[in-house]
């Protein structure tokens, strides 16, 4: 396969700089631009995130690829995407909803912003979750007249969550889910105060906006198409969302409760058996398996588990019959917010794009 030119859009920020830690020798894509704000427009990257200290300002646990570092970042404003095949956008919502239509007209955009998840006509993928989604990209295509499309994968809170809802709701059927969260600092970007003094010895009991974005995209992503769009998932999401004192994963309490009866083996079972279909294509970012249930009763734990299979796997414990709901079975999990429940998620999303000829 030839590989696929790529640009990042956001490069030089967190979310920006985790694609770009996982680029480097990718079968499928080569990183030919990058962009960024006005500011760091005509700098090399290496330049662009280095500050007026000479505090190289590089995020990730990977080192920054040489290649990477020599290559001049563009105006994000400026960018013409007819020049690449595909464009990762990892910026924040007001700037995306500028940007990711004007890079649309020309070419397909995998996004990590919010900007357009809610829109009829815009998919939210989660890999082996909904994929048959792909359905909406025509028509977003012929319905705003672009040759690209939009395809936002979902907030970091939602991936485990919808992750782990699919199989119990295919087998047993879902009335009613409650979950709360203690989500990492690193999901607030560098925010001032969030991973400072605010966080130590803490736990932050509201994230703007947060909730919100876990329930309807739960509904969304675990609906059907019915025409021209989803229908969402029948059932209620009700969360809670909290900030604790952890650097990365994001850790769930959820609270299921089902249409039919089942046993706590039985719900391990189909959790453990998830996504086989889409594991045997074989993608490069994909795990071996895309959720992984524990008996040990302490764990899941996000310093423990958070980047095994490279932060792709979605891990489960305490898996145990809730009596206060009806048919009620409750759990705990752990997702990556920042791989897989963001740029590496968005990766494995394009590559299945590029298996569908969508890319």
């Amino acid at each position: 396969m030839k590989k696929k030119k790529v640009a990042v859009i956001g490069a030089t920020g967190v979310a920006g700089q985790q694609f770009l830690a996982s680029l480097p020798r990718h079968p499928y894509f080569e990183v030919t631009a990058l962009a960024a704000s006005e500011r760091s427009a005509g700098k090399l990257y290496k330049d662009a995130i280095t500050d007026a200290h000479g505090a190289f300002r590089w995020y990730c646990q990977e080192p920054l690829d040489p290649a990477y570092a020599k290559l001049k970042v563009q105006d994000a404003a400026h960018l013409d995407a007819s020049k690449v095949d595909l464009v990762f956008t990892a910026v924040e919502s007001d700037a995306a909803k500028e940007l990711e239509p004007r890079y649309a007209k020309t070419t397909p955009v995998v996004s990590t912003a919010s900007a357009f998840r809610y829109e009829p006509d815009v998919p939210i993928f989660i890999p082996g979750v909904n994929m048959e989604h792909d359905k909406l990209i025509a028509i977003q295509k012929k319905k705003r007249g672009w040759k690209g499309f939009v395809t936002p994968v979902p907030n970091c809170t939602t991936m485990g969550l919808a992750m782990t809802l699919k199989p119990i709701h295919e087998a047993f059927g879902v009335l009613q889910v409650i979950m709360t969260s203690m989500q990492a600092c690193s999901g607030a970007g560098r925010s001032p105060g969030v991973i400072g003094l605010d966080i130590i010895d803490n736990v932050i009991p509201y994230i703007p906006k947060e909730e919100e974005k876990v329930e309807m995209e739960t509904q969304k992503i675990l609906g059907s198409i019915v025409g021209n769009r989803v229908a969402p998932a029948p059932f209620p999401v009700s969360a809670t969302c909290t900030r604790v004192a952890v650097l990365e994963g994001h850790t769930e309490a959820v609270y299921v409760s089902m249409k039919k009866h089942a046993t706590v083996d039985q719900v391990k079972k189909v959790l453990r058996d998830h996504g086989k279909e889409f594991i045997k294509l074989k993608f490069p970012s994909c795990p071996p398996h895309l959720i992984d249930v524990t008996d040990d009763p302490f764990r899941p734990q996000p310093r423990l588990d958070r980047d095994r299979e490279g932060g792709m796997l979605t891990s489960v414990g305490r898996v145990r019959a809730d009596h206060a709901l009806p048919n009620g079975m409750k759990y705990m999990l752990v997702s990556h917010n920042t791989k897989m429940g963001a740029a590496k998620g968005g990766m494995l999303v394009a590559e299945y794009l590029v298996h569908k000829g969508h890319i």
